[in-house]
């Protein structure tokens, strides 16, 4: 036992190395649930989110409904159609209180479930992704479901992440993130997807996946940089360091930085104010007519005819722009 101990910190040292290294090869490759030592406290709530039926859960961790200690799995993300002057905006509310929000097996099937059906319906203009659950916007991978699987379930599950992920930042219409409150690890990620991401200056952000000895697995690597630059993104995966809503405006990671008002959703409401501002804006059918329109003009070119020959005779194309 003396000996292990006296070598844990030159193996720490080692596995630190190594993991910076993994993760910088991630973070320059730009090509074709966590948690953090101390402890965070969720936002104090007014009396008036209180009479809305919002609770303490055990312990003060999270906030839940009055009415239930656990949701259903059936609504840990509810899916909103606004309507009236809001037509044509689709709200995404995660609701998982009693997990923080964390992308448990179930969450990361219905929001596949959920974007699949928004992607081919002509009605959505813009989509928010939110949180319904006060002081946290998504917490990261469900780690307490995550220790009960074993190492070849663990690959597969982070493959689900990084796919649902893939498909919200590849929708075909304008995405926003409205962050009020903590958005950690995978939570980050996911608004990292998103085409805009509005915050609260109470939130809290970062990818903090170098404090468990892993790297981000939800496209993190290469969503960061691309958002806020290679050498500052290395830094904050490096450091596992979190930032407030004022920081991340910043450094460009968030568009706008709201105070947080009493209802705990300043962040929301500015994205139903950008979502309103995009909807006069040019729709799906129009961008979809102009796409068959373009594509139409490809069609008698003999550069489209050499590719398709190309890749027949598996030889690289030899296009004249003809």
């Amino acid at each position: 036992m003396a000996a292990a101990a006296a070598t844990a910190p030159g193996a720490l040292g080692i596995l630190q190395v190594g993991r910076a290294r993994l993760v910088a090869a991630c973070c320059a490759r730009l090509g074709p649930g966590w948690r953090l030592s101390g402890s965070w406290t969720v936002p104090r709530v007014d009396p008036a989110t209180w009479a809305r039926g919002w609770t303490p859960a055990a312990g003060g961790a999270a906030w839940r409904r009055g009415y239930s200690s656990e949701v259903k799995t059936e609504d840990e993300l509810r899916v909103r159609y606004l309507e009236e002057e809001n037509r044509g905006i689709v709200v995404l509310g995660i609701n998982r209180a009693y997990a923080k929000n964390s992308l448990s097996t179930n969450l990361i099937k219905m929001l596949s479930k959920a974007v699949d059906a928004l992607k081919s319906d002509k009605k959505v203009r813009t989509i928010i992704v939110r949180s319904e659950v006060p002081g946290i916007f998504c917490a990261g991978a469900d780690l307490k479901e995550r220790v009960k699987m074993n190492s070849s379930e663990v690959g597969p599950f982070v493959s689900k992440i990084r796919a649902v992920i893939n498909e919200i930042a590849n929708l075909p219409v304008p995405t926003i993130a409205a962050i009020d409150g903590l958005a950690l690890g995978g939570g980050l990620e996911l608004a990292l997807a998103c085409d805009i991401r509005v915050a609260a200056s109470s939130a809290k952000m970062g990818l903090v996946e170098t404090k468990l000895a892993i790297i981000p697995g939800g496209g993190g690597t290469q969503r960061l940089p691309r958002a806020i630059g290679m050498s500052l993104a290395k830094e904050l995966i490096f450091s596992a360091r979190v930032l407030d809503g004022q920081a991340a405006k910043a450094v460009g990671l968030i568009s706008h930085v709201l105070e947080q008002n009493q209802e705990g959703d300043a962040a929301y409401r500015k994205a139903l104010d950008l979502a309103r501002e995009f909807l006069p804006q040019v729709d799906l059918v129009t961008g979809l007519a102009i796409e068959e329109a373009c594509y139409a003009q490809t069609i008698p070119t003999k550069d489209r005819l050499e590719g398709l020959l190309a890749f027949k005779e598996k030889r690289t194309p030899r296009y004249k722009g003809e």
